[in-house]
């Protein structure tokens, strides 16, 4: 069972009950859920990830005013529930994980994850956010929102990136994607230069991941997670497989040998199985840009497809 299903259950079983017997009269002002930093807020818990900051555990957001004055006692009654749960042992918390369950600041939840305790307002504001974080303010469930304020602000920051942010992510992401895994992995391998080449393939995997985020518009999380949580994309998912494939292929080393500076400069080095999965995952995100009107070219280097993008800031 998943954490983030254990934490529903706890709440269901033992702490519901204790904010209707013990704090009634503001248990209207909760919400209550499991969201923020943890590998089982996004669903990606497993026997690796629960050695620590983990165990059956959620979340009471309460709005400042209510949390300044019933905050501790508050607290207090949650520490005071039965640890193990469902076969689960009690929470085990590092200093670092410590203030991500039990009870906490609305607001403060908010702009520690996100820097402000409201959705952003302005493209600037947008982009000052890191992605990751966004994802991370998103993820989880609310059980239960009685005042609904948490879940305003959380509900906005759901609605996505405003058009000009997205379209201007997208652009960004193209161009990275296309300077390291289509330009600079094959110049880096004819000079011999690897660590460049694999620092470059590294890049091209990062970005290409990031852009099927992008086009499924979706926040992509932090790296560690950016490949698993495609499974559960709707577009462009099959791109998780084929890069999985580019870390599957022998030392490409002797495909460069005897290569000259005037080789592979308008065409590809077929002989190098990762280029042609990059130019694979690169021809599957050219057809989801065309699928979504946002370009209609069909050139291969993503590049290209750049300024027709970028025309799209006014749709």
């Amino acid at each position: 069972m998943k954490g983030l299903e254990v934490a529903e259950k706890y709440y269901q079983a033992y702490g519901r009950k204790m904010l209707e017997e013990q704090f009634a009269s503001i248990k209207g002002q909760t919400a209550v859920g499991l969201a923020g930093y943890g590998s089982e807020c996004f669903g990606f818990d497993d026997d690796i990830s629960r050695d620590h900051d983990y165990g059956p555990s959620f979340c009471i957001w309460l709005p400042e005013e209510v949390y300044r004055e019933y905050g501790p006692k508050m607290q207090a009654a949650y520490d005071a529930l039965p640890k193990d749960f469902m076969g689960f042992a009690g929470r085990i918390e590092e200093e670092q994980g410590k203030g991500r369950v039990g009870v906490l600041c609305l607001e403060s939840f908010y702009k520690e994850i996100i820097g402000r305790a409201a959705v952003p307002q302005t493209d600037v504001e947008w982009l000052a956010i890191p992605e990751e974080m966004l994802a991370t303010a998103v993820n989880g469930k609310v059980f239960a929102d009685h005042l609904m304020q948490f879940s305003h602000i959380r509900e906005g920051l759901m609605q996505y990136y405003p058009h000009g942010v997205w379209i201007r992510k997208l652009a960004d992401s193209m161009a990275k994607a296309a300077q390291a895994g289509q330009y600079n992995y094959a110049r880096a391998m004819k000079r011999g230069e690897r660590i460049a080449a694999e620092l470059a393939l590294t890049e091209f995997v990062k970005e290409s991941m990031h852009l099927v985020y992008l086009l499924n518009k979706t926040y992509a999380p932090f790296y560690k997670w950016m490949h698993r949580g495609m499974q559960g994309l709707l577009v462009c998912s099959e791109i998780g497989d084929m890069l999985n494939l580019l870390y599957q292929i022998p030392d490409p080393a002797a495909a460069w040998e005897g290569v000259t500076a005037a080789d592979y400069v308008y065409n590809l080095n077929t002989n190098d199985g990762r280029v042609l999965i990059i130019e694979a995952v690169c021809n599957i995100l050219v057809q989801e840009l065309n699928a979504q009107g946002l370009s209609d070219l069909q050139d291969n280097f993503l590049q290209n497809h750049i300024g027709a993008v970028l025309g799209k800031l006014q749709g």
